[in-house]
């Protein structure tokens, strides 16, 4: 059984009378979590499920160029708030609202964030309802969300600091990487800190799943 049908299968055995499923997605970077998600969106929508599916990814929640400007100014110090993609760099307001919406509301327009624009900076598209609009009823039976951080918990500082100077330090010291390319302490504890707002998004999701790469061995 291919990876698109053992996941189809979680999801129809969780969709039973609730509507909407909302199903979180996670995987690291080049895991083909995208792929993934646009592939079961489809697939669910196929004549064989034919079910009503929403696919979107926390990529489109960042900050507006403006504003992730104004936090990486605000943080002069802080590496990994320099440019996006920590937590911290997402509108996780309009995530909330996004997915409130999704559960109660006729229609709802999904965010889009440009990541050409501004010479690779990238800027969040504004919400003029030129962009995929989701209208109800019927009822969204299933919600996708996707994102390398999704489902990303804080940590305790004991635990942060065992790591730190753990497997965090044996990994930098293997990559001869220094705080310039991943941050200091401080910086970590920050985002850590971050994840706090991130909690009242994943409370949204029934379902959780995670794509991996797998590193072949020879």
């Amino acid at each position: 059984m291919s990876a698109l049908e053992l996941i189809t299968q979680h999801i129809l055995d969780h969709l039973s009378e609730k509507r909407p499923l909302f199903v979180a997605l996670q995987g690291p970077q080049g895991s083909g979590k995208s792929y993934l998600s646009a592939r079961l969106q489809a697939h669910l929508q196929s004549t064989r499920y034919p079910l009503r599916v929403v696919a979107f990814s926390i990529d489109d929640l960042y900050l507006p160029h403006e504003d992730l400007i104004s936090l990486a100014a605000s943080y002069p110090s802080n590496e990994l708030w320099k440019g996006r993609g920590q937590p911290g760099t997402h509108d996780v307001e309009l995530g909330f609202e996004i997915l409130s919406a999704l559960k109660t509301a006729n229609r709802v327009e999904l965010p889009r964030f440009d990541k050409s624009l501004f010479a690779g900076e990238g800027d969040r598209l504004p919400m003029d309802w030129s962009s995929t609009v989701v209208e109800q009823p019927p009822i969204v039976d299933v919600v996708v969300f996707e994102g390398w951080c999704v489902g990303f918990h804080p940590i305790s500082e004991v635990e942060l600091l065992s790591r730190w100077n753990g497997i965090w330090r044996r990994e930098k010291e293997k990559l001869c990487l220094g705080e310039n390319e991943v941050g200091r302490l401080e910086d970590l504890k920050a985002i850590n800190e971050k994840l706090k707002d991130y909690l009242k998004l994943w409370s949204f999701f029934d379902v959780f799943i995670q794509a991996r790469s797998e590193i072949p061995h020879f």
